[in-house]
């Protein structure tokens, strides 16, 4: 069982990078677009910029999961280096099940009634002559969400290597 659920967000880990790759892409292209047009041609479109609006948003969100994949989240560092390897990945596991869960938990639950909103009245941009689809960018956040708890759980599912507690080389 535990052998699926880590192949499960292994899975769910290469969907949320893949996300990021083809937002961080998105929002090249657009703003190169952007300035070659408005210095190059002295025009532009709200549209495009838009579009790079978005794009930062979802490349912004869906990194949270994939750097928590990738053991790559921030941490106080304060007193690690005082402490031993094993406490430390008891700290990282008892962090995840005690704040990381519970946090990102409440932003699905609290976040839900405004994104079933937003789908029912189709919710466009709020410039003239915007671009529409706010509602799929604002599915972003609750979907990220779920993977980063996805991905805490998976942390706390993986086996460690002694001394990797903090170096990002998980041993699968």
């Amino acid at each position: 069982m535990r052998q699926r659920i880590l192949f499960l967000c292994s899975i769910l880990d290469r969907f949320a990078s893949a996300v990021c790759v083809l937002a961080a892409s998105i929002l090249v292209a657009a703003v190169l677009a952007i300035v070659v047009l408005r210095y190059g041609f002295g025009t532009g479109f709200i549209r495009l910029q838009e579009l790079a609006g978005y794009a930062f948003a979802v490349l912004l969100i869906f990194a949270i999961p994939v750097c928590l994949a990738r053991d790559g989240h921030v941490r106080v560092e304060i007193l690690s280096e005082a402490l031993g390897d094993r406490y430390l990945a008891w700290a990282d596991r008892v962090a995840l099940v005690l704040f990381l869960v519970p946090v990102f938990g409440l932003v699905v639950w609290a976040y839900w009634p405004e994104l079933a909103y937003s789908w029912s009245i189709r919710e466009g941009s709020v410039e003239t002559g915007g671009l529409g689809g706010l509602f799929i960018v604002k599915t972003a956040l609750p979907v990220a969400a779920a993977l980063t708890i996805a991905q805490g759980i998976a942390a706390v599912l993986r086996p460690r290597r002694a001394g990797a507690a903090h170096s990002g080389q998980d041993a699968l």
